[in-house]
């Protein structure tokens, strides 16, 4: 076999390989299943850019080979074919066409662009306010009185107006299945807005390299019917209210006096601690331990012996916890729930 129609075999596995794998992923994290209006007209716009794209592409194709054909060089032919340069009626052609697609392509996208930069008040939309840090988010409701990590929730149905900004280096703020992105910059606040139709899980992923772990830097987003929203809400601000919850085993207990002595300072919880780490107020709830991985006793273990492990160039540093200290806090963390079945 010939070095050449080995190398093209294997480009050709390849080819087909790479097709095959453009049909894997996730519903609820691609840009190509809208979910809401933000992210439906976006795929419009793609939709038509990509139509015209390819019907250009198509008739000058079609243009090529037919000239390819009918002017190729004959047995017996003298001299060149008949040249057109110069023919006015091609030249007005050819430029009116690609201004016509310009001005076709142009309306769209700036109604489009206008109707996504609008800004809604509290009364027509809920508000919350994003802050990106390496590599975690922080979610506020400022009108509900709520704050969060990492796991956004959010009405179906109904506008959500996001002021966004960071507390360290840039980032972007990304729902693929709900609309585009947004950077997200120390010391400046940029706005969008976004609505989910159906309720359900969804993925959110930071879109602009921000250091070690920016493709771990991933969140999770629950549309909930209104009435579950506002039970969460509820639910939510009932426990920030109070002081938090004393655990009730022994274990536990130990879990939250080291959690008291090392965690408070940086992690919130119940209204009471600080704000350099993720609110913990609701973590037994969440389905994943760092955005990433799976909620388990184990992988919560696995975070809090060495955090840099699962995401390097994290700001949490390693307490040098010993496994029954470990165990304990896995124990009390457990415990720190809003939700009614718990």
């Amino acid at each position: 076999m010939k070095g050449w129609q080995q190398y093209w075999r294997q480009f050709s596995l390849f080819a087909l390989l790479a097709l095959v794998l453009t049909g894997c992923g996730k519903d609820e994290l691609s840009a190509l299943k809208p979910s809401g209006p933000v992210a439906a007209m976006q795929f419009d716009l793609m939709k038509l850019s990509s139509a015209i794209m390819i019907g250009v592409f198509i008739v000058v194709m079609a243009i090529f080979t037919y000239v390819l054909i009918r002017y190729r060089k004959r047995p017996g032919q003298q001299g060149i074919p008949k040249q057109v340069e110069g023919n006015h009626a091609l030249e007005i052609l050819w430029t009116v066409i690609p201004f016509l697609l310009l001005i076709i392509m142009a309306i769209p996208t700036v109604t489009t662009g206008f109707a996504l930069h609008k800004e809604y008040p509290k009364e027509e939309a809920v508000q919350v306010k994003v802050t990106a840090h390496q590599f975690w988010w922080e979610f506020e409701y400022p009108d509900l009185g709520v704050a969060t990590a990492q796991d956004l929730v959010l009405p179906v149905g109904k506008k959500v107006q996001f002021v966004l900004s960071a507390s360290d280096v840039k980032h972007a703020f990304w729902i693929p299945a709900l609309g585009g992105k947004i950077d997200t910059n120390p010391g400046q606040e940029n706005k969008m807005w976004l609505q989910a139709d159906k309720a359900g899980i969804y993925y959110g992923k930071c879109a602009e390299l921000c250091g070690a772990s920016h493709a771990l830097m991933d969140f999770k987003v629950e549309v909930k019917e209104q009435a579950d929203f506002d039970t969460w809400v509820a639910n939510m601000k009932g426990v920030q209210a109070k002081e938090p919850v004393t655990a009730t085993s022994p274990l536990a207990a130990e879990g939250q006096q080291i959690f008291d002595k090392s965690c408070l300072g940086c992690h919130a919880v119940a209204g009471k601690g600080g704000k350099m780490g993720p609110n913990l107020t609701n973590f037994a709830d969440r389905e994943r331990i760092a955005g990433i991985k799976a909620h388990t006793p184990e992988n919560i273990a696995e975070w809090l012996k060495d955090p840099q492990k699962i995401k390097p160039g994290n700001k949490m540093p390693n307490l040098n916890l010993d496994d029954n200290q470990v165990k304990a806090l896995v124990e009390y963390m457990e415990t720190l729930s809003v939700s009614e079945k718990k």
